[in-house]
Formats: structure tokens, C-alpha cells, sequence
């Protein structure tokens, strides 16, 4: 079912009928990036009268040992631990590797990256990445090693995976713990092998904008039986057995609510990934003669969750990234821009390093080209076609546009 209702106009191709010009919006409702994928409700609504039966809420409860069971087998890993959200997940996990210091992590990532290091009075490094892949470029993170960095955490943007065995192999050399943000790459894959097992732990987010959700969640996969013990311990207050407190711990556990809508959600993950990618192929193929216009490429030899349309807007070609987005939401269709404006750019990190965009060219001019298009189940074929098509009247007429856009 399409959960947008377009309005009844077609595009024309001119600035007139563009909604930002007091044109009729070309969707009645919001055309959000990151509407959820919901499963169907008679099975998570079964889930939850199993939950109601055994009145068993929280606390490792039968739901959440499934969800973690189902998780591990999907990833091929030894241990997947479910926390309330990613962000704890990755608090603990950091935590958990004793990082201390200085860790290495990229400023093109969600804020929550840094975030995770600073709240620990850690200093998140930030390195710059290489252009085609958006990940940590490995020869910057060689130079950026000082005696005080204890750790890197790589983000494998868009589900594409970072340069693991380079990474891999400097923390090796370098005595670095070794931790990947997987937010965006679960169902992903690299080198044939499920993301999950790379590294000393990989993060995970199941957060609702996710494609794959359990309302809000997180979980950290590791072959690394002696680090699950330990995260497992520190997400349930340090209790290493019925009131024996071992460390210091917090509260990081999943619901048995969140975790029945992750199990419901994951029976349908391959009707999610399918939908994605017919949405990606529909996008790539009607932008691909777009001048000015790169859309991402995914790698056919690897799997993938097609979770994000991104897409580059070149600089110098017409309409920039900025002012194509302000078109677009004037049209009900709510583009964003990723990861704008750089967590370098953000507080407390810019007053901290106010020098930082002059090491990061890379990170500055992706925070400038870089958004995302609505996807999803939620998302119709004539909802894309449509979405194109203002793009490319945009595009045509951008000249007039930015006439029409600047002050008097």
C-alpha cells in the first residue's frame, strides 16, 4: 500500500509550477527519508501476547535471547549482545576495549560516533576519508597516531564496508583496539563475509529510521567470548550473577517489546531489502543522464541493504546540494543532508579544534554535495518517478531558480 497520496498535478517542466514558487506541492503528505518498515501486525501483536502470558518485560527475557540467537546466525558471529539503543551498545563496547586517550574516528558520520567517545572523556580524532568510498582513508589514520591514541572506530557508511584488513592491520602493528559503527550495515556483507565479524566488535543500530528496527535498539556482535562476557555484564549494572556486582555497569538492556518487533521485523528482512533495491535501481536509472548528479554505487558482488539513496549534487554544475533540497521539501519531499555539517563543525568538537576543516577537505566537501532520498517500503515506483522528475526540472531550470531565489 502506498503511504503517500501524490497530489492530483503532474510536473510540468517549469519553475511556475515548482511548490517553492507557490506551485501546488507534488505531495499532499510528507515524503519522509527513513519512514519505517513495519511487519505485519498480526505477528508482532502474536509476539507480544507471549510477552503478556509470561509477563517477563524486561531483563533478558525469552524474546530478547531469541532476537540475539537470530541476530548471531544472520551475522555468522559467536556472540550478539541487544542493548536498549545503538548508542549505549556503542558506549559499552568502547568502554568494554578499555579505550582511553585518543580514538581515531571520522567527523562524516552521525554525531552519536563522537558523542560515545566524549561522554567517556575520550577525544574522538577526527580523520579525513577517501572521496569514492566515504570511509576512513587508512594512510590518514596512520599519520593521525599520536602516543596517547588507544583505539579506531571505522564507519562503514551506507552499508559500504570501511578497508577492514588495513584498518585491521595498523591496529595490529600500532597495539589500537580495533572497533567498527555498522549503524547503517546490517545485512551487508564484505569479502563474501557478513559485516558483524570484523574487527574486535562491530555496533549496530535498530533505531525505527533503520530499515531493519526494533522501535529503538542497538546491538554489538563479537567472536570474542571473554568482550561479550564483559559488555554483557556492564549493560545490566556490572551483575556478573544474581546480586554479585562485579564492575561498574549501567542500564543498557532491550525490552522484550523492542525485541519482538526486531524478530518480527527480521522474518521480513529480505521484503525489505528487495523493496530497497528495486527503489535504488529505479533511482539510478532515472538520474543516471541527470548532469551534475552521482548516485552511489553499491557492489553487486556483495550483499546489501540498500538503505540509503545517496546521492552527490556537484558543486559549480547549477542548483547546489542546499538549495535542491529547499526545492524538494517545498514539494513535501523531505530530502536530508548527510552528515551535514561534520561532527568537526559540531559543539563541543569545533570550539575544541576550530582548525579541524582544514585536515578534513574530503569530510568538507561531501558535508556540502551529499543527500539522501526517500526510500522504503513506504515508497511507491510513482513516488520515485515523481521525486526524479522534480529533480530534473530543478536541475533544468536552476539557472532561473537562482534568479528567482536571491533577494531583491
Amino acid at each position: 500500500m502506498v503511504a503517500q497520496a501524490l497530489s492530483s498535478r503532474s510536473v510540468e517542466r517549469g519553475c511556475d509550477s515548482l511548490a517553492i514558487f507557490s506551485g501546488v506541492p507534488a505531495f499532499a503528505e510528507p515524503l519522509h527519508v527513513g519512514r519505517p518498515n513495519i511487519a505485519p501486525k498480526e505477528r508482532f501483536l502474536e509476539l507480544v501476547d507471549g510477552i503478556f502470558e509470561r509477563r517477563w518485560l524486561t531483563n533478558n527475557g525469552p524474546c530478547v535471547q531469541d532476537f540475539e540467537k537470530a541476530l548471531a546466525a544472520k551475522l555468522g558471529v559467536r556472540h550478539c549482545l541487544a542493548f536498549c539503543n545503538a548508542t549505549i551498545a556503542l558506549e559499552i563496547a568502547i568502554r568494554a576495549l578499555e579505550m582511553t586517550g585518543e580514538v581515531i574516528v571520522p567527523s562524516f558520520t552521525f554525531i552519536a560516533t563522537a558523542h560515545a567517545l566524549r561522554w567517556q572523556e575520550i577525544t574522538p580524532v577526527f580523520v579525513d576519508i577517501d572521496p569514492l568510498t566515504h570511509n576512513l582513508d587508512p594512510a590518514l589514520v596512520e599519520a593521525a597516531i599520536t602516543p596517547r591514541t588507544t583505539g579506531i572506530i571505522g564507519v562503514h557508511a551506507w552499508g559500504r564496508a570501511c578497508q577492514v584488513a588495513a584498518l585491521g592491520e595498523i591496529a595490529q602493528q600500532r597495539g589500537l583496539r580495533l572497533l567498527f559503527d555498522a549503524a547503517h550495515a546490517f545485512g551487508c556483507s564484505h569479502g563474501g563475509r557478513m559485516i558483524g565479524a570484523f574487527g574486535e566488535a562491530e555496533v549496530f543500530s535498530f533505531h525505527g529510521t533503520k530499515f531493519l528496527n526494533s522501535f529503538e535498539g542497538g546491538a554489538v556482535a563479537t567472536n570474542n567470548s571473554a568482550l561479550a562476557k564483559t559488555m554483557g555484564d556492564m549493560r545490566n549494572f556490572g551483575f556478573a550473577g544474581l546480586d554479585r556486582v562485579t564492575s561498574v555497569g549501567t542500564n543498557g538492556k532491550m525490552s522484550e517489546i523492542s525485541a519482538a518487533m526486531g524478530l518480527a521485523n527480521l522474518e521480513q528482512m529480505e521484503h525489505y531489502v528487495a523493496a530497497n533495491q528495486r527503489n535504488y535501481s529505479q533511482y539510478r536509472e532515472t538520474l543516471a543522464r541527470s548532469p551534475g548528479i552521482r548516485v552511489i554505487e553499491y557492489d553487486s558482488a556483495e550483499q546489501n541493504n540498500f538503505q540509503y539513496i545517496v546521492l552527490e549534487i556537484m558543486e559549480g554544475g547549477g542548483l547546489n546540494r542546499d538549495q535542491l533540497v529547499e526545492v524538494l521539501r517545498a514539494e513535501n519531499v523531505l530530502a536530508r543532508r548527510y552528515f551535514f555539517p561534520g561532527c568537526h563543525r559540531m559543539e563541543p568538537y569545533l570550539t575544541d579544534d576550530p582548525d579541524a576543516s582544514q585536515r578534513l577537505p574530503n569530510t568538507e566537501k561531501l558535508c556540502r554535495e551529499v543527500m539522501s532520498l526517500p526510500t522504503g517500503t513506504a515508497v511507491s515506483s510513482e513516488d520515485i518517478a515523481l521525486v526524479c522528475e522534480l529533480i530534473r526540472t530543478a536541475l533544468q531550470h536552476g539557472p532561473e531558480i537562482l534568479a528567482r531565489l536571491e533577494p531583491a
